[in-house]
This record gives C-alpha cells, sequence and structure tokens, in this order.
C-alpha cells in the first residue's frame, strides 16, 4: 500500500484479482465447457445481451470476442424496450444473455424473462446465483469473485470478462486457447508490481479535468470501461472512442485544445490487429495536435511515443489483453482519486447496487 493510515478496499480488491480469476477458473472451467455443450452455436443466430454499466463493458468485450472466435454475432439489448415502452422486439434463434454482478437490476431480468417467455434459451453471468436475473435463465454462470466492497467494480469486472473468454474457448473446442486462459492471473500480478510506477505517473495528471480514452477491437471496452473508472472516481470528463470512431469528427477536440499544450489522451494499444491503426492516430495525435499519450500496450514503439507508458506482458496475446489492460487503469485511477483528493471508497452519486427499471 502506497498511502498511510487505513488499507482501502477498493485497491485490496484490485488486488485479489489474480487470486480471484484463478478460483474462477477452476470453478467455471467444467460449467462453460457444459454451457457449449448444451448450448451449441449451430442452434442461434445471435446472443443478444443485456447489461447496465459496467457489465455493459463486458458486453461490448463479447461482442468482439465471440464475434471473432465463434462467429456468433452479438446484439446489445435496448432494456427499455423491454422494462418500460413494453414492445419486446422478436428474439427468434436468439441465445439471450443478461450480465450482472448484482443480478439485481429489474430491466435486465426483464429482458430475460421475455427470452424465457418467447421460447429462447437464458444465460445469466452474475456473482449472485440466488438473484432474480440467476432465477430467470436457463443457465447460470457464477463468476466466484467474492464479496466485492468498493462501491466501483474492480474484480467482478475481470471476473464477468472471464467467464465471456471461457465460454468462447469453450465454444471453439480448442484446449490450447482454454489453456491460455490459465497465464491471465500470472500477467495481471505481473501488472500490479507497477503500483508504484503507476502511482507516480499519476501525480502528473492530478489536475486533469478531460480526456479522451481510446481502444479498438477487444480493447473497445476497455476504453470504455477505463473512461467510466475516471469519471466515476476522479470526476474528470473522459471521452471513449474507437480509433476509428475518433478521426470522424471528436479528433477535433484535441485540436481545439491544442493551445494549451498537451491534451491528455488515454489509450489501450497492445499488440495485435488494431495495433497498426491505433498507432497511425496515436503518431498523429503528437505530430498534429500535440497530444500526450498515456499508453497501456506491449509493443515497444507505442510505449516509446507515450509520456506516460505503462507495460504489460509481451507474450499477452490480442483477445486475452483486455482482462489484463484494465488492471494498470484501475490502478491509475485509483491513484489519480488519491491524489485529487477524493474518497476512493465513496464516490459521490453512486451506489453498490443500482436498480434501473
Amino acid at each position: 500500500m502506497l498511502y498511510k493510515g487505513k488499507k482501502m478496499s477498493l485497491h485490496a480488491e484490485i488486488y485479489e484479482q489474480p487470486a480471484v480469476l484463478g478460483a474462477s477458473l477452476a470453478h467455471n472451467r467444467a460449467v462453460a465447457q457444459q454451457i457449449a455443450q448444451a448450448l451449441p452455436l449451430d442452434h442461434v443466430s445471435h446472443a443478444f445481451v443485456a447489461a447496465r454499466g459496467t457489465s455493459d463493458n463486458v458486453a461490448r468485450y463479447a461482442s468482439y470476442l465471440w464475434g471473432a472466435a465463434n462467429r456468433l454475432p452479438v446484439t446489445l439489448a435496448t432494456p427499455s424496450l423491454f422494462s418500460l415502452y413494453r414492445q419486446p422486439p422478436r428474439l427468434r434463434d436468439a441465445l439471450v444473455v443478461g450480465i450482472s454482478q448484482s443480478g439485481q437490476s429489474p430491466d435486465i431480468v426483464e429482458v430475460l424473462a421475455e427470452g424465457r417467455r418467447q421460447g429462447q434459451p437464458t444465460l445469466a453471468i452474475t456473482n449472485d446465483p440466488a438473484s432474480p436475473l440467476a432465477q430467470a435463465a436457463d443457465y447460470v454462470l457464477d463468476i466466484h469473485a467474492g464479496r466485492e466492497t468498493a462501491v466501483a467494480a474492480t474484480k467482478t469486472y475481470t471476473a464477468q470478462l472471464l467467464a465471456i473468454a471461457m465460454l468462447a474457448a469453450a465454444w471453439q473446442g480448442d484446449a490450447a486457447q482454454m489453456a491460455l486462459l490459465d497465464k491471465v492471473p500470472d500477467w495481471i500480478t505481473q501488472t500490479l508490481a507497477l503500483d508504484e510506477q503507476i502511482a507516480a505517473l499519476a501525480a502528473r495528471y492530478r489536475y486533469m479535468q478531460q480526456c479522451v480514452v481510446l481502444g479498438r477491437g477487444f480493447n473497445y471496452a476497455t476504453a470504455f470501461e477505463w473512461s467510466l473508472k475516471v469519471k466515476e472516481l476522479a470526476y474528470v470528463v473522459a471521452e471513449p472512442y474507437s480509433s476509428a470512431d475518433f478521426r470522424h469528427g471528436p479528433i477535433a477536440v484535441v485540436s481545439a485544445a491544442a493551445a494549451a499544450q498537451g491534451f491528455p489522451v488515454l489509450a489501450v494499444a497492445p499488440e495485435g490487429v488494431v495495433r497498426a491503426d491505433m498507432q497511425a492516430l496515436l503518431e498523429r495525435l503528437v505530430a498534429e495536435h500535440r497530444a500526450e499519450l498515456l499508453v497501456i500496450s506491449n509493443h515497444p514503439a507505442l510505449l516509446e511515443l507515450a509520456v506516460s507508458p505503462i507495460p504489460i506482458p509481451a507474450d499477452t496475446p490480442e483477445w486475452l489483453t483486455p482482462l489484463v489492460c484494465i488492471v494498470p487503469a484501475q490502478l491509475f485511477c485509483y491513484h489519480l482519486t488519491r491524489l485529487k483528493g477524493y474518497d476512493t471508497e465513496a464516490p459521490r452519486g453512486l451506489q453498490k447496487v443500482t436498480k434501473t427499471r
């Protein structure tokens, strides 16, 4: 712990993630394989996924990973059509999935309940197997993250990402891909060793009031989750974008701020299919817009480009980088919040369980 006094639960729970993911793997590898066998993908046309908040970012990861690994189209649900408008869409041939840490939000439960009414298979991914969401589902994947005390979700988020990855590997029937998941806890442990380095670089951003957060592909989800944590903990206006969408207009935000040198751009850009596109954009932002880069990556050129580089293990495969990249982002948000003088344990306006209708 870097700060004197009482150890904060948010910081402790960030550190619990290697153990939590190891336990989740032990409990759920067979469960994921059973679900994959019970729900073969030749029996469904697409996955229809309902989630809110942090879990919505898990759904974004599912849309990329299940699409890339399993060729399964993913539709992100609009729960208000179910809970408020009472005009649910037709769900024929869909696997209806609800993702919620607490499993308590009525609108997400209603999506699964409607899936059942329409005769479609339903799956809950949750940290509470006794929750209303789990009760509404035909199949339940309990992420086994344990009690999460901090309001800001950390270990439940990565455990949900792991659930998505386990299902992808199980549907592939690829033992090598499933075995790669065993390396995730160690990769995260390696990133936790950068805690003091991340605390030091966070000090540079103590007075930051706005920024953009960039990611693409699998890490589009990471950009959204990092942005969410910056907003809800440090109260910084942080806008997430894919590198592709950012070129379609929002890049002007950085141009407008060029007079005040060093507009902060937080980027998740590990090695992989989208790395070249991310690198081209980041090089342009530095050369043409005088942006200041904080980059999470395992690609040397991108780390050299950044004013504030955060390396992740070089051998992390792209499809698993979201589980690893978000951990230094969580640490950055934790330290930035403390440096700004805010309470990491009681972010204003938030509660642990949010029930939307």
